[in-house]
């Protein structure tokens, strides 16, 4: 060991600085133990204790460390979070708006087509003039007019169905009003 390494290791075991090494050293011509007691006997050195317990001492292995790590991981991805839900209530929103494109109310009155827009816009008819909508197409049915949507598929009730029901217990109505048979 070099005259450098001997006061490192000095320095290490007593706590004392660098300079104060290389003095005891060079005073205890580089004998280390010699140079450790002229450094106590001088009061330079920092006390040192030493204790023993019969404890469980259990200190985390880097083992344990990680499989914790893991677990907080998991949890965190496993609750929904806000951006996730919003995701998903966005997706449901464009499936909608595509299936209400997608898909025509059509108007009719004797096999003619009078009118054909998507349900889109017919939804938002209903919601922001509900007052005028519902009636016009309540009156629609005592004028002849048929409704019908395209593009659907049936599903355990097909709209189609129920609208020509409507129209015909309407058509139903109008012959006990008149009193004909048609």
């Amino acid at each position: 060991m070099d005259k450098f390494e001997k006061a490192e290791k000095i320095c290490e075991k007593t706590g004392v600085s660098f300079e104060d090494a290389r003095a005891a050293l060079e005073a205890c011509d580089y004998d280390m133990l010699d140079a450790i007691v002229w450094l106590e006997q001088r009061g330079k050195t920092m006390p040192q204790t030493a204790s023993y317990t019969t404890a469980d001492a259990w200190q985390p292995t880097s083992a344990d460390e990680m499989s914790r790590a893991q677990s907080d991981y998991e949890r965190a991805t496993s609750r929904p979070q806000v951006s996730q839900a919003l995701g998903r209530i966005w997706e449901v929103l464009k499936r909608l708006a595509r299936k209400g494109i997608d898909t025509t109310f059509v108007v009719t009155r004797h096999g003619n087509q009078v009118m054909r827009m998507p349900v889109l816009v017919l939804v938002v008819l209903l919601i922001f003039a509900f007052w005028f909508v519902l009636p016009a197409l309540a009156i629609g049915l005592f004028c002849d007019l048929k409704y019908r949507f395209e593009g659907i598929n049936p599903v355990t009730v097909d709209i189609n169905d129920l609208v020509d029901k409507a129209a015909d217990g309407v058509d139903n109505l109008k012959r006990d009003v008149k009193g004909e048979d048609f």
